[in-house]
Order: structure tokens, then sequence, then C-alpha cells
């Protein structure tokens, strides 16, 4: 069974390959160019140039590359499971959908089931971990698509960005806001809730913005023995480290992942983010 997922999961290149996932990626566009997220663009390329004043901008995955895949799939009589950055973030799962159905028109016998993850980040990433670690133990297409299904409303994400003009520039917050936040060291924490990026609330200064998200962490979580936690950020390795310690140290968690966010997503939140990814108390493995 072939498990496809998108860019915007921010796992890391050498993951797809070792797991067997063909990896679908997003589009960013810097500088009069047009690059795939994570084949031919690194993420510190994209940080590096917003530092320097790029405002990079991103798009869906191509029709062409959804549609050359899903005929694969059909022609091989193959089994497949796309699992999709949230639609409410990316036209990317719709478009699947619409192509996934043009598809069947001519294979009407093609078995693929697409998942809007209604995730972010390494919290889509943990999804698509979880659907490789179902596909090793042999769980079928139908098993794997209910708890996939069942598991993505439970995925918390925390997270505090440097910057709120990236934000602001993007909608997200207000530019009246961002420019007072920036005189005020004020940190916004926010959290993605049924796929859409949602703040929560406000802290000042970075180290009390993390203090804060781990006190959330212990409202929203438990049985972390048995759980990987997700760390990613923005082309700030010594940070998150340094998140790894105080999460190690608070909750001892079975695994912790720390990964870069991507082109994609980092073009929109810029460098400095740091986000927090673990699965809530309603969560039933």
């Amino acid at each position: 069974m072939k498990i496809f997922t998108d860019s915007g999961c921010d796992l890391p290149k050498s993951y797809y390959e070792e797991n067997n996932i063909e990896l679908l990626p997003l589009r960013v566009h810097l500088n009069d160019n047009e690059y795939d997220d994570v084949i031919s663009i690194d993420s510190k390329e994209i940080y590096d140039a917003i530092r320097q004043g790029a405002r990079p901008k991103t798009s869906q995955v191509s029709p062409e590359l959804f549609l050359k895949h899903f005929e694969d799939l059909a022609k091989n009589e193959e089994e497949g499971i796309y699992i999709a950055f949230s639609s409410e973030l990316s036209g990317t799962y719709n478009t699947a959908v619409m192509i996934r159905n043009q598809v069947q028109e001519q294979y009407p016998s093609l078995k693929l089931a697409i998942i809007d993850s209604k995730c972010a980040s390494l919290g889509f990433g943990l999804v698509v971990v979880e659907a490789v670690r179902l596909r090793n133990t042999g769980a079928s297409l139908e098993e794997i698509e209910a708890k996939i299904t069942a598991l993505t409303p439970q995925m918390e994400h925390l997270f505090t960005v440097e910057d709120l003009d990236y934000l602001a520039k993007g909608g997200r917050v207000s530019k009246a806001s961002a420019f007072l936040g920036g005189l005020l060291s004020i940190k916004p924490i926010l959290n993605v809730e049924d796929g859409k990026l949602v703040p929560i609330e406000k802290s000042r200064g970075r180290k009390k913005a993390i203090a804060r998200m781990l006190d959330l962490m212990q409202e929203r979580g438990d049985n972390f023995s048995d759980k990987i936690v997700g760390i990613s950020h923005s082309d700030d390795a010594n940070f998150a480290n340094e998140v790894k310690a105080s999460i190690q140290e608070k909750f001892s968690p079975r695994a912790i992942q720390v990964t870069m966010i991507g082109s994609a997503i980092g073009s929109h939140v810029g460098p400095g983010t740091i986000a927090i990814f673990f699965t809530n108390k309603s969560y039933q493995a």
C-alpha cells in the first residue's frame, strides 16, 4: 500500500526515502523562481532570504503531479492513502479530491483514501508517522483511514513566532498588533483548531511564551511517557534543543522528534518560530 503526503508535514527528507513515502511537494516562489519544497530548495535558503528582505510566496501541490501519481496507482492496481495539509491553510486537499474523482471516472476500481489532516508542520508529520507505523504492522487501508481520521482532531499544535510581521503579512494578525507587539516584545501563542490558525494567548518575551506553552501541555496532554512529542523550529536549532531539554525534564515523553520547519510553512511564519506538538487527553491509541 502506498502512502502519499505533502511537504506541509515538515518531516526530514530522509524520512520519506527510508519509509517508502511518496512526497508531493508544495511550491515556493522566491526571487522570480519556483521551487519544489524539500526537493529543490532547502528551508535554510528561505530563512536566509527572508532575513535579507525577500518575501517568498507559496502555492499548492501541482494538479499534474497528483494526476500522475493517482493514475499510476490505478494502473498498477495498488491501494493508497494521501494524508493532506490542512484544507484551511492550503487548497491542496481539495485539489487532490478533485483529481482523484477525475481519475476514478477512467479507473472506477481506484482505491485511494484522502484525509484532510487539519494539521500543519510536525503535528501533521506525527500523523504521517503513525500511518507508516500502522502500515508496517499490516493494517488494512480501511483500518488506517479510520485510525488516522480519529487521530487528527486530537493533535495539539502550540507555537510562537519571533516576529509578528510575518503573520501580519499573511493576514493572521493586524498590522497594528504586529507593530505594537514588536515594540513591547509581545509573543503570541497560537494553536491550530479544526485546521485553522487561532491565536490563544500573548506573553511578554520568548522564554515566558515557551514556559506558558509547557503549562498548556500539562493542561491539555497526559501519559507523555507513552507519547512522541514533536518540536519544529524555523532555523533556531539551539533554542529548539533548549525547549527539548525542558520538555524532557518536565514530561519524560517516550520520544521527542525535532525538525526544521520547511520552506513552504517557513515562508509564512518567518525565522525564529518554535512549535510543540502532542496528542491531547482525548486521544486513545
